[in-house]
């Protein structure tokens, strides 16, 4: 049976700019429908977070705007009431985790990976396992903001030369943050060296460069996990 690593930001905030903190934690659908595909697939799943922290859900992601109604929301966070009173509430800690454990990683997003996992060193040391051992690594949105921690003793970015996808700078703007940000997720991949490709904002769009899967943004995140099923052989 496959295994999947489903790493999640332990952070309930992004510090913008001018250092007020913006309220976030990871995007509900960007877990809640891989984790549907996976379990379908029979895929045996573990969780972990920095620190094995409780994980925090981006409200925002959970508003009847954002899911596309009152009973999708509903629906929703029922889902996650389950898993926090279950797996969710005591995950790995992402520092015990061993690369060789697992045949894949998969990182949702919100805006909480460029919080911490963007700067962990345990998720670097994990990815950069990963990676050279020929696993897969997956993720959709600002999850590939964790990516930027894949740093080897060389100096050199893991990732750099992948053909990658993740949340755009254009979809930022739209969605309002750009301006407060820090750092933009599409820059800083590009900036690595990352071949950044992209598809049209908040139309679903991913992209497999290997055993490299990633996704543009919450809509891709059915792709994501198709594809990582697909390389799985699930």
């Amino acid at each position: 049976m496959p295994s999947v690593l489903i790493v999640i930001t332990g952070a309930d905030h992004w510090t913008l700019s001018d250092g007020t903190r913006h309220p976030t934690g990871f995007w509900a659908e960007e877990l809640l429908t891989p984790l549907s595909l996976f379990r379908k697939a029979g895929v045996q799943l573990t969780f972990a977070t920095p620190g094995g922290v409780r994980p925090t859900v981006d409200e925002g992601s959970l508003s009847p705007a954002m899911t596309g109604g009152d009973d999708e929301s509903a629906r929703q966070r029922a889902e996650l009431d389950a898993l926090f009173s279950g797996e969710l509430a005591a995950p790995l800690r992402l520092e015990d985790v061993e690369a060789t454990d697992y045949d894949a990683v998969y990182i949702p997003g919100g805006h909480g990976p460029m919080e911490d996992l963007a700067v962990s060193a345990p998720m670097g040391a994990l990815l950069t396992s990963m990676l050279d051992s020929g696993k897969i690594v997956s993720s959709v949105c600002h999850g590939p903001a964790a990516l930027l921690s894949a740093t080897r003793a060389t100096g050199e970015w893991a990732f750099a030369g992948r053909t990658l996808s993740g949340f755009l700078n254009e979809e930022e703007r739209q969605a309002g943050l750009a301006e407060q940000a820090p750092w933009l997720l599409e820059d800083r991949l590009r900036a690595g060296g990352a071949q950044v490709v992209m598809g049209d904002a908040w139309a679903p769009f991913s992209v497999v460069d290997g055993t490299v899967v990633t996704g543009q943004n919450p809509a891709s995140s059915g792709e994501v996990a198709e594809k990582v099923l697909a390389a799985l052989d699930a």
